[in-house]
């Protein structure tokens, strides 16, 4: 048996492998594609042969997975392992369905953690993320450990569910965040200053946001390589967006950021880094 059980490594999943080991976890993991599978291999885990096995090989499993539609999918397949275990999930999912797979697998026998990650794949491998985690508290405190791997502090905000609605909010936040640094460097440019000197000015300012330091550089130096991508912050907007429909509040904003998002991944950006939301304001950084 290994200690935890990992199934999707892409860009958090891969971070998650390499914290688990730093802890002195052993980790069995799968994914179905080949250079996910090796990125395990290299970062010390054991590569399973199907999700199915890895659940069968440890009493936790963690799903990093794109949606709440792979999700329900991966769940489904390893069904058959699942009673005695614990799942701990980090997917930004639809918080509704979240909380009803919750459900269903308390009534197999299932502890389940709705884990969502506030950071990006950067900060998940550097230990300094936030999780924002919904479920039954006993099996927060239990996961402790765990979560201490790859996270700073850890939030208990609710029943099932709760982890994905308010890994929502802080999205809404931070996608604006962006965007709005993008907008500002983009007029400054336009204003005839050098956009590295407006960022200095911004970060040292009452403007200031931590997004700054984290996405101005790759802004100003068109250096897109993703940390987390434009399209799944997209499918996050998307998800606000449905849940404010369901809350009965107008979003303007989220709805000028969709607009926003989707025409950029028109223009075949959605796999590049977030901080690509400049593409979308700034004509000079076009193909940087």
């Amino acid at each position: 048996m290994a200690d935890v059980g990992l199934i999707g490594v892409g860009l958090v999943g891969s971070a998650l492998a390499g914290r688990f080991r730093q802890a002195g976890l052993a980790v069995v993991g799968y994914d179905r594609r080949p250079e996910a599978r090796q990125a395990l291999a290299a970062a010390g885990g054991v590569v399973a042969d199907s999700a199915l096995a890895v659940a069968a090989a440890a009493p936790v499993v963690v799903l990093s997975l794109p949606d709440s539609d792979a999700v329900e999918t991966v769940v489904r397949e390893v069904e058959p392992a699942l009673p005695s275990r614990t799942v701990v999930d980090t997917t930004t999912g639809d918080p509704d369905r979240t909380a009803a797979l919750g459900e269903r697998l308390q009534a197999m026998g299932v502890d389940y953690l709705d884990a969502t990650i506030v950071g990006s794949s950067r900060l998940v491998r550097e230990g300094m993320a936030v999780v924002v985690a919904g479920g039954e508290e006993a099996v927060f405190r239990r996961c402790a450990v765990l979560l201490d791997a790859f996270a700073t502090r850890e939030f208990h905000v609710g029943p099932w569910g709760s982890g994905a609605r308010m890994k929502l909010v802080v999205n809404l936040v931070l996608g604006l965040h962006r965007a709005v640094l993008a907008e500002g460097l983009a007029f400054a440019r336009a204003s005839g200053f050098d956009p590295v000197v407006a960022l200095e000015v911004l970060r040292s300012g009452v403007a200031y946001s931590r997004i700054m330091d984290v996405k101005g550089r790759k802004m100003i130096d068109g250096d897109f390589t993703p940390d987390a991508r434009l399209s799944q912050h997209h499918k996050d907007v998307r998800l606000i967006l449905d849940a404010a429909t369901r809350a009965g509040i107008d979003l303007p904003l989220s709805r000028l950021h969709d607009k926003l998002l989707a025409d950029l991944e028109a223009r075949g950006f959605g796999g590049l880094d977030n901080s690509a939301i400049i593409q979308a304001y700034d004509p000079p950084a076009r193909g940087g």
